[in-house]
């Protein structure tokens, strides 16, 4: 079914409810595109469905109009408590979208309740509310819903309930996979009649999907659409009003040319993908100070209640920049974004097709830009052959200043900037080092001097990919970075206050040591102890030697253990005495 050709829906074999009609035409949906075409003709003939499309061709409503008229033609109206049909869907956001859309025809047939059941709200208040108003439509991500057939001890049954199911959803089932629900889904699928239609919707196909579509199907229809025009030897997977571009630069100057970028283009609407949830929060504090008059928002898998408002928010903009992971990649609608920013590219190349394809959508033109260290250029080539997904170079953008230091002067200025910078660039090396493509993307080739100015660092991170690693071209900042407070008073007293117990831990130790060590000994001690650290710092740049920390850890135990009535002091100052001669006969000579 290649190369379906768009349609009426007044020209569908089945005549669609006048109420179904009146609402696509409110929504300026005038016309059907090829997937819709192709696929609601079959699932209204209740037969299985596998359609596999570009992102951005309008898959939602090809399973939205298909499942409301089954539930219209019920020959027994559903009760209140009857699920009809299930929606499942990876990320929250695409969630809230669908149940969004769903809410446009369906304030046109109050018989019919839906609900919808994502992470990030009281699960019980979920039970409390399909218990008052129903749901004979679930949207809902795999997990809440997994949690929810299990919640019979608050009074749910919905394993009673789904026995009336009619149609099952599985939107974006591919990322379903990536994600690892697939024992979620087995599990979801163990409950739900086998008398039912059942849909699977994704971007790709793989042979994981492939798997599933064996064991929740009943001899399927597969539909794989292109776009109209588009050659059949000609498998693209991004729309053909999309333009796509890449740019190469070194890792200290992305930074530059990225804020140049958005400078720019202060009226436009852009999303930024980053390849960690830590990037994310630390370059979405950076360009929210460095970019004047214009919304900066952040979101990421790992936020909790935030993450539904600031995509809702975000949605309603004209114009923006919303710095995320790929959380956003997936089937996510964002009305008239302009541009598609991929700072890091994504650890597979079916991703980033899908970052891709959040602009450009349903007929719309659009644009993206990846950007590419000097040593991931044939990274272009393998996306043209791997993704059929040709790319242009953009030479045209330029920056004239550095930005850089003014990066840093926020980490130097507040130490909730450190943290995130550190946390930013130890957890992109280890993305890194996961890439899919691992023939393009080498650890063992980044400049890390280079990258680290990239972030703006004040110092390097001790971590194991550096360990032996050259620095030469990476200076230190000139501060002492323990020095550094956070901005925020309520957390820096907090702060102040351990390292005072720090301290005070600390001077209990020596005190506890001076009554059974000979000051001889001690002043040996402590003096290869002293050569032992710096020695280290001079070698590795560290600010703290590991036998110190360990010997203080052991010393802070005992302490513990003395204080709550655990050993008696003698049988401290015995175990106290035991650590430190072997401390000091584990010592390196001269």
């Amino acid at each position: 079914m290649d190369n379906v050709t768009e349609g009426t829906w007044e020209s569908l074999p089945q005549k669609l409810n006048e109420n179904i009609l009146q609402t696509l035409r409110d929504l300026d949906f005038t016309r059907m595109t090829p997937v819709q075409s192709a696929t609601i003709p079959l699932f209204m003939k209740n037969k299985d469905i596998a359609a596999e499309a570009i992102t951005g061709s309008g898959k939602t409503l090809a399973f939205v109009i298909p499942l409301l008229e089954i539930l219209l033609k019920r020959e027994q109206k559903l009760k209140k408590s009857q699920v009809g049909a299930i929606i499942i869907t990876p990320t929250r956001e695409l969630a809230v979208q669908i149940d969004e859309v769903i809410s446009y025809f369906t304030k046109h047939f109050p018989q019919f309740s839906q609900i919808l059941l994502i992470g990030g709200s009281n699960p019980v208040e979920d039970v409390q509310k399909f218990k008052e108003k129903g749901g004979n439509i679930i949207v809902a991500t795999p997990g809440r819903l997994e949690d929810m057939f299990r919640r019979q001890a608050d009074g749910l049954d919905l394993v009673t309930c789904v026995k009336t199911l009619e149609v099952l959803i599985l939107d974006e089932a591919d990322r379903l996979l990536d994600m690892g629900f697939e024992a979620s889904l087995n599990t979801i699928l163990g409950y739900l009649p086998k008398q039912r239609r059942t849909g699977l919707f994704s971007a790709t196909q793989t042979q994981e999907l492939e798997n599933l579509v064996r064991a929740g199907l009943r001899n399927p229809v597969r539909i794989t659409v292109k776009e109209k025009g588009v050659a059949a030897t000609n498998t693209q997977k991004t729309p053909t009003r999309l333009q796509n571009c890449y740019m190469i630069c070194k890792a200290h100057e992305k930074f530059n040319y990225l804020l140049s970028f958005l400078r720019q283009r202060k009226q436009e609407k852009h999303l930024v993908f980053f390849s960690t949830c830590a990037c994310v929060e630390y370059y979405g504090k950076a360009l929210e100070a460095m970019i004047k008059n214009v919304k900066v928002m952040s979101l990421h898998g790992k936020m909790k209640h935030k993450r539904n408002r600031i995509f809702a928010e975000f949605r309603k903009l004209d114009s923006g920049i919303l710095v995320c992971t790929d959380v956003m990649a997936r089937g996510i609608d964002i009305p008239e974004v302009n541009w598609v920013l991929q700072y890091d590219p994504p650890s597979s190349a079916s991703a980033f097709v899908h970052r891709c394809g959040r602009t450009a959508r349903i007929g719309r033109h659009g644009s993206a830009l990846v950007f590419l260290l000097p040593m991931e250029e044939s990274y272009v080539e393998f996306l043209s052959i791997n993704q059929k997904c040709p790319l242009q170079e953009m030479t045209e953008l330029t920056f004239s200043q550095d930005h850089l230091p003014k990066l840093k002067s926020l980490a130097a200025s507040d130490r909730a900037m450190f943290d995130k910078g550190m946390k930013a660039f130890v957890s992109f090396v280890q993305a890194y080092a996961k890439h899919e493509c691992n023939l393009i993307f080498r650890v063992k080739d980044l400049d890390f001097s280079s990258l680290a100015r990239g972030f703006g660092l004040l110092k390097m991170p001790r971590m194991p990919e550096l360990r032996g690693k050259d620095f030469s071209d990476f200076v230190p900042a000139p501060i002492d970075t323990d020095s550094i407070p956070y901005k925020d008073k309520n957390r820096e007293k907090q702060r102040q206050k351990m390292l005072q117990e720090r301290r005070n831990v600390v001077g209990e130790t020596r005190r506890s040591f001076v009554k059974n060590k000979s000051w001889s000994k001690q002043k040996a001690r402590k003096d290869k102890r002293k050569k032992t650290a710096l020695k280290r710092k001079n070698q590795e740049g560290s600010d703290i030697d590991d036998e110190d920390v360990n010997d203080l850890l052991q010393d802070t135990r005992l302490l513990k253990r003395l204080k709550k009535g655990k050993i008696t002091k003698e049988e401290f100052e015995k175990e106290f005495s035991t650590s430190d001669k072997k401390a000091l006969e584990d010592e390196p000579s001269d």
